[in-house]
């Protein structure tokens, strides 16, 4: 699939990269979103009442993705990929729900997903001027505790100790501005229906970043309070209606991460040293993944979810090289770099106040580039997926840090994060010793690999030990994959956490000084100075720019505008559509392209002409998987679950010429759950019928 994508993207990066947001790019903040653009580009009118009514039905969800609520008791709508680790983690090896999917009968029946939360944007509160003030003529450690301890205080000031919320500070244009979002959270979050895999992610890999595409990638979840559905007043009325060519469409989610706001000499160390390091990592464990399925049918369902998960980045991650190794969309970011250089010249004042934070990122692009393998192997990807790893971590951790006063803890320890800490370390959640022993001896290997057999780090992690003998040992003593167990360290805090005998917690322990230093050195000499400096970087956007700018994706609600259309490329049009009588000429019998059973013996109860998976130019990036797809009336119309080719190296570009969203249509999963799985009381849940 990867041969259109070089020449594709050469077809866009001669008009990448202006300072105002061009068509319909932009992932735009509820609280600046461009109304006045919208209604000049589609005659469209978003009034407050339809931005807030949306977004009280947007869901945030703790496993990376998006959602919306639509209907008053709860229900909540997302992609089936991502909740096919809690449909993996309710399953057993006599009920495969990843192989034949999870259907309910009653609300008795609905179970609750493991270790997920669900969150719904309630306020935004503006607190850049208290963030800037803590932090103004600090630096190093002092600089950092005064920022987090400023974030801190006003994270606890406007939750309030109420357990409901959530209040989070999050930076937009790399630190030039800082809000609180506050959040209703719903820490009990349980599985309606999913269908079976084949159904949500039929044609596999070969499909993926594709189109046409022909997938059921939804599923369904209730958000419940005290043990009842919620009550949800806000919801998106379904709609049963087939998306119209060039309509406008709203994609309301929470994007991940983008990087168009980074400097030239930063995308050179993301295309020099960042992304070859974790492509090759991430290609070798994607083999040793497959080879562990390959051992049997069990192992095939528990890796299911994290093969897909490899599979997918890998893709990603390559199409955002071919970006930067492109020297036309290099060439379009250095010279954005140099008109915004040469307006600041022109400005004595604030070229005064600002100094040339270009130079000093760029400068500091050595040490980042001499430590993040260090940083990389010993503190970001430690442990490299390993569940029994990252509950030793945070047991050690929070042992350490929840003494202190939140404002002088590790981030992730402060008052504000413990809760959503506690439902990852408290609830049940599958654990495969094989799978446990194949991440940490492949993190192992690779640190011995990385930062050398003699080095001092090596031997402090490693030992006398091979990365096999000690994976092993430590995941077949260890027995925190009892969630009792967790809760047992956790409630006896640091003199528990000493006395374990536990061999995870012992190397944790033995180790995470070790840890700290490397992300200790990180924080001072590469990402402090790195952030003060974009500060700087941000006001002078905002003081050219103003509001024609939107912030970089941070995993924070936005909401993006765009027209259910599809695309040309040289010559070859697309459609923005596909049917249901696609799906069944398209299927070969054979893997991915094999129905799955329920669909096979549906196929004369389905309308053909069903509007099945559709595109739209709306501008998204990962972390919108599940986003709902709004008609101008408000109502929802489908799911996000992709983009296309084109769009694979949207963490740095947009083009609305090629980029495309695609989505799951809600008449398409109307029909489905209607005629394919029977799911009467869910469609009149849905559509009120």
């Amino acid at each position: 699939m990867f041969k259109w994508v070089a020449a594709g993207l050469a077809a866009l990066f001669v008009i990448v990269c202006g300072p105002a947001a061009l068509a319909e790019e932009g992932m735009w903040t509820y609280d600046d979103f461009p109304a006045q653009q919208v209604e000049q580009r589609f005659g469209v009118r978003l009034d407050r009442p339809w931005l807030d009514h949306v977004q009280a039905a947007s869901v945030r969800l703790s496993s990376g993705c998006s959602g919306a609520v639509v209907s008053a008791e709860g229900l909540v709508m997302t992609n089936h990929h991502c909740l096919v680790e809690c449909v993996r983690d309710l399953s057993s090896s006599a009920s495969d729900y990843v192989r034949d999917g999870f259907l309910t009968d009653s609300r008795a029946d609905e179970r609750k997903c493991p270790t997920l939360q669900a969150e719904v944007l309630i306020g935004i509160v503006d607190v850049t001027s208290q963030i800037f003030a803590a932090s103004e003529n600090k630096f190093g450690d002092d600089y950092v505790l005064a920022r987090e301890g400023a974030m801190s205080g006003a994270e606890k000031s406007v939750c309030a100790g109420d357990p409901r919320l959530r209040c989070q500070v999050i930076s937009f244009f790399r630190g030039g501005q800082f809000k609180i979002y506050k959040y209703r959270r719903y820490a009990d979050v349980r599985l309606v229906f999913a269908p079976e895999f084949t159904a949500s992610f039929f044609g596999g890999d070969p499909d993926n970043f594709n189109f046409p595409r022909f997938d059921l990638d939804c599923a369904f979840l209730r958000l419940y309070e005290d043990g009842k559905p919620a009550t949800t007043p806000e919801f998106l009325v379904w709609s049963t209606a087939s998306p119209k060519p060039g309509e406008a469409v709203f994609v309301s989610g929470n994007p991940g991460t983008t990087e168009r706001q980074l400097t030239v000499s930063q995308l050179e160390s993301l295309r020099d040293v960042v992304i070859p390091m974790t492509e090759l990592q991430r290609s070798e464990l994607r083999g040793r993944l497959i080879q562990f399925s390959e051992q049997s049918g069990e192992h095939r369902r528990i890796a299911t979810d994290h093969l897909f998960g490899q599979e997918n980045a890998f893709k990603i991650y390559y199409g955002r090289q071919l970006a930067l190794v492109d020297p036309a969309f290099m060439a379009a970011r250095r010279k954005e770099e140099a008109d915004l250089k040469a307006r600041l010249a022109a400005d004595a004042k604030l070229a005064a106040q600002v100094g040339d934070p270009w130079t000093e990122i760029e400068q500091l692009q050595k040490p980042y580039a001499d430590q993040y393998v260090v940083w990389r192997q010993l503190e970001a990807s430690s442990g490299q997926g390993s569940e029994l790893f990252r509950y030793a971590r945070t047991l050690v951790r929070g042992a350490l840090e929840r003494p202190k006063p939140s404002a002088q803890r590790l981030p992730e320890f402060a008052d504000s994060r413990l809760p959503l800490i506690e439902k990852s370390l408290f609830d049940g959640h599958v654990i495969d010793p094989g799978l446990e022993t194949l991440y940490l001896e492949f993190w192992l290997s690779k640190t011995r690999e990385y930062l050398g057999a003699d080095s001092p780090a090596t031997a402090m992690v490693l030992g006398r030990e091979s990365p096999e003998d000690l994976a092993q040992r430590l995941v077949a003593g260890s027995r925190l994959a009892d969630p009792a167990m967790r809760r047992a360290l956790w409630a006896g805090g640091l003199p528990a956490i000493q006395t374990s005998t536990d061999p995870l917690i012992q190397y944790v322990l033995k180790t995470d000084a070790l840890s700290r230093a490397a992300r200790q050195l990180w924080e001072d000499d590469v990402a402090g100075p790195i952030e003060r400096a974009s500060e700087r970087i941000s006001r002078v956007r905002f003081a050219f720019y103003g509001r024609n700018i939107y912030p970089d994706a941070t995993f924070s609600l936005r909401l993006s505008y765009g027209a259910v259309q599809g695309w040309t490329y040289k010559g070859d049009q697309t459609g923005p559509f596909t049917t249901y009588a696609g799906l069944y000429e398209r299927a070969t019998g054979a893997d991915p392209f094999r129905l799955a059973p329920r669909w096979e013996q549906a196929r004369a109860r389905l309308d053909p002409s069903t509007v099945f998976n559709f595109v739209t130019t709306n501008d998204i990036i990962g972390g919108n998987s599940g986003s709902p797809v709004v008609n101008a009336a408000g109502q929802v119309i489908g799911a996000a679950f992709d983009g296309n080719i084109h769009s694979i190296a949207g963490d740095f570009i947009y083009d609305g010429a090629l980029n495309r969203t695609v989505a799951v249509s809600t008449v398409s999963v109307t029909e489905a759950l209607a005629k394919v799985y029977g799911r009467t009381a869910l469609v009149k849940e849905l559509t009120g019928k």
